[in-house]
C-alpha cells in the first residue's frame, strides 16, 4: 500500500519524501503501559505494510528503548526506502533506578538519568549514542529537543537554554547539514513561539510542532507558520490528537496535553465532533487530516501502541473529508476563520 508523499525541498540536493502520515515512536518507548517487544515489532511491521515510510523518535522515548526497538525493524530494510528523524539535546547516564526519568511516564525501561546538554559537545555525543542504539549509518533529520517552557519551567530558563544552544550546540548541527551527515536540521517543541524563535536566530530546515497545531488549536497561525510559509521551512505536525482526545472524543477519562482533559477542552472536542458527524466523518479522520491542509506541513505524525491505532491512522491518511466540513467548523467558531482548508 502507497501512501501519498510531499517533496521538502530548501538547499541543494534532491531534498526528502515525507510520506503524510509518519509514525511517532514515542508509544514504543512503554509510554504509560509496557508492551513487548514482539508487540513493538508487529506495530511497526503493520505500520510499513500500510506504507509508512517517515519515522521519528529520541533517546528520551523509553530511555532508549524506542530506538531500539525502531531499529530493530529498520535494519532490515532498505536505508533510501524511509526517512528517519531522531533528536538531541539529552545525553542518558546510568543511575540506580529509583532516580531515573520519567517513572511515572515510562514503565520497564533502563534505569537512565536524562542529563540536558545543548552544547556543541552534547549534540554530537547524543546523534552519536542514537546511532548505536538504532544501528543506523545516518538520520536524514536531527531536531533539538525540547528546548521549551514545558520541560524547563519557565520563559527565563527556556531562553537560557536557547542562547546556550544557539552559541555552541546549533554549530554543531549546522556542521553536520554541512557534512552531510544529516539532510536537515531543526527542533522537536511543543510550543511555536520557541519554534519562532529558533527560526528568528538560526537557518533551520523542518520543525517538529507537537500538539498545536490541530482542531482544537491554531495559534501557531499568527506569526509561526507564515514565517515558514516565506522562508520554506517545512513543518512536521507531532500529537495531531492532542494526547489522545480528538481521537476518542471527550469520553470519560480521555486525556489531552498528556492530563485529564478540562471540561472546556472536553465541551469543544464535543462540539467539533457534532460537526463532524453531521458530515459523515470521523472526528479522528479530521483531526490528522487538517493539518495537512496547511502548504508548509509535510507530514503528520500520530503514535500507535496498538495495531488497532496503527490501522486507523493509516485508514484516516486517505479519508476524503468533504470541503463542506471545513466551512462549518470555520462558521461555528471551531476552526479559525484564516486556517487553509484547501
Amino acid at each position: 500500500m502507497a501512501l501519498k508523499t510531499r517533496n521538502w525541498r530548501r538547499h541543494a540536493g534532491a531534498g526528502i519524501d515525507f510520506t503524510e502520515i509518519g509514525f511517532g515512536t514515542a508509544p514504543l518507548g512503554n509510554l504509560y503501559r509496557a508492551i513487548s517487544d514482539d508487540e513493538a515489532r508487529a506495530i511497526l511491521e503493520r505500520a510499513w505494510a500500510g506504507g509508512v515510510r517517515y519515522y521519528d523518535t529520541a533517546p528520551l522515548y523509553g530511555l532508549g528503548l524506542s530506538e531500539r526497538r525502531l531499529g530493530a525493524l529498520l535494519r532490515g530494510k532498505a536505508r533510501d526506502d524511509y526517512v528517519l528523524s531522531t533528536k538531541a539535546g539529552r545525553l542518558l547516564a546510568a543511575c540506580d533506578p529509583a532516580r531515573r526519568t520519567g517513572r511515572d511516564r515510562w514503565f520497564d525501561v533502563p534505569a537512565r538519568r536524562e542529563v540536558y546538554d545543548y552544547s556543541h559537545d552534547g549534540i554530537l555525543r547524543s546523534l552519536e549514542f542514537s546511532l548505536e542504539r538504532l544501528g543506523a549509518d545516518r538520520v536524514d533529520i536531527l531536531y533539538v529537543h525540547d528546548i521549551d517552557v514545558s520541560n524547563h519551567g519557565s520563559k527565563a530558563a527556556s531562553d537560557a537554554r536557547i542562547d546556550e544552544f544557539m552559541a555552541s550546540g546549533y554549530r554543531a548541527m549546522v556542521s553536520l547539514r554541512e557534512q552531510g551527515v544529516v539532510k536537515a536540521i531543526g527542533g522537536g517543541v511543543n510550543e511555536w513561539e520557541v519554534c519562532q524563535s529558533l527560526a528568528e536566530r538560526g537557518d533551520f530546515d523542518l520543525f517538529l510542532l507537537a500538539g498545536r497545531y490541530t482542531l482544537l488549536e491554531q495559534g501557531a497561525l499568527d506569526s509561526f507558520l507564515p514565517l515558514c510559509e516565506s522562508r520554506g521551512i517545512g513543518v512536521v505536525i507531532g500529537g495531531p490528537f492532542n494526547s489522545g482526545i480528538l481521537a476518542s472524543g471527550p469520553v470519560p477519562g480521555a486525556h489531552y496535553n498528556y492530563e485529564p482533559a478540562p471540561e472546556a477542552v472536553r465541551e469543544r472536542v464535543r462540539r467539533l465532533g457534532e460537526v463532524c458527524r453531521s458530515h459523515g466523518v470521523a472526528l479522528a479522520d479530521a483531526a490528522l487530516r487538517f493539518p495537512l491542509l496547511h502548504p508548509c506541513v509535510v507530514s503528520v505524525i500520530p503514535g500507535g501502541q496498538g495495531l488497532h491505532e496503527v490501522e486507523s491512522n493509516v485508514r484516516a491518511a486517505q479519508a476524503s473529508i468533504p470541503p463542506a466540513l471545513w466551512g462549518d467548523l470555520k462558521g461555528q467558531g471551531l476552526v479559525r476563520p484564516d486556517a487553509p482548508t484547501r
